[in-house]
């Protein structure tokens, strides 16, 4: 083993670029030896403290911590380092472990996705679902990947994985009924923590009927038409308006013939009394 290396042995060893180890010895923290031709010669010393940085740089401290600690390195100091290397590693662990959960969990959604039948009307019950909205006109594709945009920049704090929320646009009846297409008048995710206070509006509780169409969103009209009339010829009453879910969709696939779609209204049987 070498006694002493050069600035560009060092940066290809370490993978560190010339320039930050020439910023590390303009604060003081490297102090390499020059030969007689001026070049920096880099001892072992130097590599001793190029580790410790390198190391401690990956749980993000500073350098000015990093400095702080060689140039007063000592038992209690090496303890209190190790103490908040822990306490770093153990917040990096809690996060590896939320995003291993987040991932499983589209895993799982994704693949039972691929299962559901399309073009299928069913009853579902679901329970009161908190959303965030925004209240906006939108007649084409582009406007609505805005609208997403801006809704989820607005609320970062509470839609905190994009890929994995749920969300969705709704329909007027009103323009349903005048024969007016794909028009929505508004886009929502829907909240999975449902004891938070941060939401704009709730979808109730209540009986859903629900169907599934899969590829591009040409059939959107259509579709709600479908579950609209199966809504009449079976005595059930709107209680608002349809919408619709974008289960698979650009987030996953660039292939349209993949996207799955839910549209969901709320209805209630008719008193045939």
């Amino acid at each position: 083993m070498k006694n002493s290396y050069k600035i560009n042995e060092i940066a290809k060893l370490y993978g560190i670029g010339a320039d930050s180890l020439r910023y590390y010895e303009k604060i003081g923290v490297l102090v390499p030896q020059r030969d007689t031709n001026g070049y920096r010669l880099y001892g072992l010393k130097d590599i001793y403290k190029i580790n410790i940085i390198r190391d401690l740089r990956q749980l993000d401290f500073s350098m000015k911590q990093i400095k702080f600690y060689l140039d007063n390195q000592s038992i209690e100091n090496t303890l209190d380092l190790l103490h908040q290397e822990q306490a770093l590693i153990e917040i990096q662990l809690e996060k590896l472990k939320s995003n291993q959960y987040k991932i499983n969990e589209r895993i799982q959604f994704l693949s039972s996705a691929l299962q559901v039948r399309p073009n299928v009307i069913t009853v579902k019950s679901l329970p009161d679902r908190p959303c965030l909205q925004l209240k906006t006109r939108i007649t084409r594709d582009e406007e609505m990947d805005f609208a997403i945009k801006q809704l989820h920049q607005k609320h970062e704090s509470e839609i905190q994985d994009f890929g994995n929320q749920s969300y969705g646009a709704s329909i007027s009846v009103a323009d349903l009924d005048n024969g007016i297409k794909d028009v929505f008048n508004s886009v929502f995710f829907i909240l999975d923590n449902h004891k938070s206070n941060e939401y704009d509006f709730v979808l109730p509780e209540g009986v859903y009927l629900s169907l599934y169409y899969r590829g591009d969103y040409s059939q959107s009209y259509d579709k709600v038409l479908k579950i609209t009339e199966y809504a009449k010829a079976n005595n059930y009453d709107l209680l608002g308006d349809p919408f619709e879910i974008y289960e698979i969709d650009n987030r996953d696939t660039m292939r349209s013939e993949e996207f799955l779609t839910e549209i969901q209204v709320r209805v209630k049987e008719r008193d045939l009394q």
